[in-house]
């Protein structure tokens, strides 16, 4: 079987992940926002904030108005930052994303209030939308949830063009949601670990103009000496709260054939599939099928194997000793239940830039919450 992780592209770097996206078949490409056009048709190009590490210095580079602006960063300037891209947090907080450790071990319970979205792709003003009518983030763009989990279940990069707002927001409302007593799980979708493998295929074409304007490849924008790029590589793949698995594409029967636990997943991800080549990861069964397409980040089956069983879920709910799946990654028109809950899909289509929808638990009870506010039980 083709191992999609990685189509056989050379590049500088070698054979880089490529998308074999099922998603373009069936749905046209769309044109996100990012970029303003005058009458003159010129495009105008505003991005940023990446903050890095640079000769033992932080510096900060941003596009305004098509130029590139870089700086030194440190506590002085650091507020006008901070005001200029509306950060939520503070200047202690870009040394410690260089501190955190991956926790390969997920699993929170005694959690009563959930609240979940996927596949974003750079729809920042979908995504703000749908936090506030939701109740998660005030109109400060404040965390709001208090003691509640909200689950990003990944694709956060690529297709759109306001992923770096996104980044930026996430990274800010995890540190406000910990001092409430609630969590931000942002989980790596395939596009995530694409951009940190060097695979630049999906992105908007805005970030082309800025990787033009910056002289550097959008993937580098991401390294592990940029305080976003630092942070993402922090992330797992696979988390579990209360009796629910989390994960952006699904956990196929092919993985707990090879019981393959969430702790396992987590860590070879992080260990050995990030950033490698893909002459490594052939060389071993379980990451070759960690990153196919009955791996955790690219398996569809739930929505598209026509044989596949209520029989097969649980079973692979029985292995994980849980009651739930829920996945984003295949897009449906709505978030859809699978045997009565025990498959849940959530990615509604706001790549497409359709309204969008979030999905709430509440005290175990399962809500769709739509762009307006309104609960559906689901």
């Amino acid at each position: 079987m083709k191992n999609i992780l990685c189509s056989k592209i050379k590049t500088s770097t070698g054979c880089l992940p490529l998308l074999l996206s099922l998603a373009t078949v069936f749905f046209s490409p769309v044109t996100a926002s990012g970029m303003n056009c005058a009458e003159n048709d010129t495009v105008i190009i505003n991005d940023g904030p990446y903050i890095y590490f640079d000769s033992d210095a932080l510096k900060v580079k941003w596009i305004e108005n098509n130029h590139l602006v870089e700086e030194n960063l440190t506590i002085f300037n650091f507020d006008k930052i901070k005001n200029r891209f509306n950060l939520l947090n503070n200047f202690n907080d870009l040394f410690n994303a260089f501190l955190i450790p991956p926790v390969f071990r997920q699993n929170y319970r005694n959690v009563d209030s959930i609240a979940l979205i996927s596949d974003v792709h750079g729809q920042y003003d979908i995504y703000t939308r749908l936090l506030k009518k939701n109740g998660i983030i005030d109109e400060d763009m404040c965390w709001k949830f208090g003691k509640g989990h909200l689950v990003v279940l990944g694709d956060v990069f690529d297709r759109g063009g306001k992923v770096t707002e996104i980044f930026w927001h996430l990274f800010g409302l995890e540190k406000q949601a910990r001092k409430s007593g609630g969590r931000v799980h942002l989980l790596l979708g395939n596009h995530e670990v694409m951009i940190l493998s060097q695979a630049t295929s999906y992105i908007h074409n805005k970030y082309e103009k800025v990787e033009n304007i910056t002289g550097t490849d959008y993937y580098n924008l991401y390294s592990a000496n940029s305080v976003l790029g630092s942070w993402l590589r922090s992330k797992p793949v696979i988390a579990s709260i209360n009796d629910i698995i989390f994960v952006h594409g699904g956990l196929s029967v092919d993985v707990v054939k090879r019981k393959m636990k969430i702790t396992k997943i987590n860590r070879l991800y992080h260990e050995k599939i990030i950033g490698k080549d893909y002459s490594f990861i052939e060389q071993n069964q379980d990451l070759l099928l960690l990153t196919d397409e009955k791996g955790p980040l690219w398996y569809r089956g739930y929505f598209f194997d026509k044989n596949f069983e209520e029989s097969t879920i649980d079973s692979i709910l029985k292995f994980y000793k849980k009651k739930h799946i829920v996945v984003g990654h295949t897009v449906t028109r709505e978030i859809a239940s699978l045997f009565d809950k025990k498959i849940i899909g959530i990615d509604a289509g706001i790549m497409y830039r359709k309204p969008g929808e979030m999905l709430i638990v509440k005290n175990g009870v399962f809500h769709r919450g739509l762009s307006n506010g309104k609960r559906i039980k689901l």
